[in-house]
């Protein structure tokens, strides 16, 4: 249910009562009151699960036109596209990059904030709910969302890149800060993106009953009017617009490395855009079909099966790579991570003698914009797996747990790319993609794991996307957990006509993808810093953060009391002994 719900109080109660601490504790003891005869909080109805949702076409509409609008623009006019795109990234970059740099560090010390704080012991459920999910298989599901295509695509290119090029202020050939940069990217500050959203959410939906829809997060700042008029229709429609280019851009990046595995394999020389074509065709319609048969045991096997390929590729690496350096760059990552962390959350576009905004556009200011593309799904994702988690192992959870499997698989991945490079082996192809390909093609038995590798991005691709569409899909139908299936699949066609479009709008694939992400994700910054209001402001109303203000009043006042009536006894037994000392005077005399 909405407002006013038990687990909530009015922000006009107070913390303290007029009445006395004691003189509480006496009417509650003159009464007949028995605790345990009264619930805890009333049951709470979720408007989630209610099947009778109907599509909400403002949302749907605006949102599906917008993207088809772009989707035909970039096939009809695609230099016009890749110009304007790129125009529109530079006056994002140069006029707002400050934001991105800024405000990403600030959801880290947020999350950070939240999860030491006193509203920790809340639950993301009823009061006395347990967790939907065991501990191990919680972890193991934010082990799979941590894992996907950019993790595949970047894992041995990126800090081989740092350490070739170099990052601003420092020269190449340094292994710590490569490493360092590499974490920088992929480790806290994306997960408290998605913290901030996944929080949101689930409280909003576990906690509360509202609708699983990240306008209904805005209650408290706008109100439950608010929420269901225009400004959270344009709340809903832009997390579906970020979502849908966040996710495309991934499915990209996912086409073009399958291309070039297949390259490097041998299977095909030369590909052209129609191979790109084919692929992606492919893969729409695998991941489709899953969408249309609902949620069901396929998508769950793989799943299971992305983290048992994934987890199979990494200790191939491990053992016949540079088992040794890869273990002393676990703990050298992490420490060169915290060394430099300072430096790297300050760097914008006047670092390195103003010399820094090109390479900012292109890796931290992307990934940021990429990783706020990607919140609404990842957080809704998060959200529906930690019912029934308090509000602190949520934070931590999701912030380590992440945080530690992308350090382990850079360690092995980059780690191995580095020693290669300084072993005279270098790895360094004509295109990014073809970086790990090349990676695992230089170790015996790498054909069999460059096909272990293709077939775990061509399930990483139908997995991510089908859980996208979903997602999409609930948000389109009023928050409901388990939309329409033929919803759910118009949405994954549109977002992967949208990264195909992109694909194909000119020669550098790779730089329209990234463009496109920064400028449709640059609006959902804003929503991301109000949420941390709004969160703080839904919190701060919770019953049990109530009940915690309210004992730490109580005690303050019983102990008031306490002095007091310690004074008063103190100073009725000295006026006591004055009276007592008087009268054995008068009776000498």
């Amino acid at each position: 249910m909405d407002g006013g719900v038990p687990s909530q109080v009015s922000e006009e109660e107070t913390y303290e009562s007029n009445e006395s601490a004691t003189g509480q504790l006496a009417s509650m003891l003159e009464t007949d009151f028995d605790p345990s005869e009264h619930p805890a909080e009333e049951e709470i109805e979720l408007e989630a699960d209610k099947k009778d949702a109907k599509i909400d076409w403002t949302v749907t509409g605006i949102a599906g036109v917008l993207v088809a609008a772009v989707v035909v623009w970039g096939l009809t006019l695609p230099d016009n596209f890749a110009d304007v795109s790129g125009a529109a990234l530079s006056f994002v970059t140069d006029n707002f990059g400050w934001a991105f740099v800024l405000f990403t560090t600030v959801f880290v010390v947020f999350v950070i904030a939240i999860s030491v704080s006193k509203f920790g012991t809340i639950k993301l459920g009823a009061i006395n709910e347990e967790p939907e999910f065991s501990t191990i298989s919680w972890i193991s599901m934010m082990f799979a969302a941590g894992m996907g295509i950019g993790l595949m695509f970047y894992g041995a290119s990126e800090p081989l890149a740092f350490y070739r090029d170099g990052v601003p202020g420092h020269e190449s050939n340094e292994v710590g800060t490569a490493m360092a940069t590499a974490m920088f990217h992929w480790t806290l500050h994306p997960w408290a993106i998605y913290a901030i959203i996944g929080l949101a959410i689930a409280y909003s939906t576990f906690r509360i009953g509202r609708k699983q829809l990240l306008s209904s997060a805005f209650v408290p700042l706008i109100g439950e009017k608010g929420a269901a008029g225009p400004l959270g229709k344009l709340i809903d429609i832009l997390a579906i617009f970020a979502t849908v280019f966040g996710t495309a851009c991934s499915l990209g990046l996912g086409a073009l490395q399958i291309q070039a595995g297949l390259q490097a394999s041998g299977i095909v020389d030369n590909p052209s855009n129609s191979v790109v074509l084919g692929i992606v065709l492919v893969l729409t319609l695998a991941f489709i079909l899953s969408a249309l048969s609902g949620v069901g045991k396929g998508i769950q096997y793989l799943s299971n099966a992305n983290m048992v390929m994934a987890a199979l590729l990494a200790i191939f690496v491990f053992i016949v790579g540079p088992s040794v350096t890869i273990l002393n760059l676990v703990p050298g990552s992490v420490g060169n991570y915290l060394a430099n962390f300072t430096e790297m959350i300050g760097r914008t576009a006047e670092s390195a003698d103003g010399t820094a905004g090109e390479w900012l556009s292109g890796w931290t200011i992307f990934y940021w914009a990429w990783w706020i593309s990607w919140s609404p799904f990842v957080g809704m994702f998060l959200a529906r797996i930690s019912r029934g988690r308090s509000v602190r192992e949520f934070c931590i959870g999701v912030l380590l747990v992440p945080a530690g499997v992308s350090t382990i698989w850079f360690s092995i991945f980059g780690g191995t790319a580095i020693h290669l490079e300084q072993t005279g082996r270098s790895i360094v192809g004509e295109t990014t993609e073809a970086e790990l390909f090349n990676l695992l093609e230089s170790f015996p038995m790498g054909s069999i794991a460059a096909v272990v590798g293709m077939i775990l991005l061509a399930t990483f691709f139908i997995t991510s996307a089908d859980s996208a569409s979903t997602v999409m899909g609930s948000m389109s139908q009023n928050g409901r957990s388990d939309a329409t299936p033929w919803l759910s699949a118009i949405w994954g066609v549109l977002t992967a006509a949208v990264g195909l479009v992109l694909l194909l709008t000119g020669e550098d694939a790779l730089n329209n993808l990234q463009n496109v992400t920064i400028v449709a994700a640059s609006p959902f910054l804003v929503v991301l810093v109000f949420l941390m209001f709004a969160i703080v402001k839904d919190l701060r109303n919770d019953v049990i953060y109530v009940e915690y203000r309210e004992s730490q009043a109580f005690q303050r006042k019983l102990a008031r009391e306490r002095r007091i009536h310690r004074e008063v006894q103190s100073k009725e037994a000295r006026r006591q002994a004055r009276h007592n000392k008087a009268a054995v005077k008068a009776k000498k005399r």
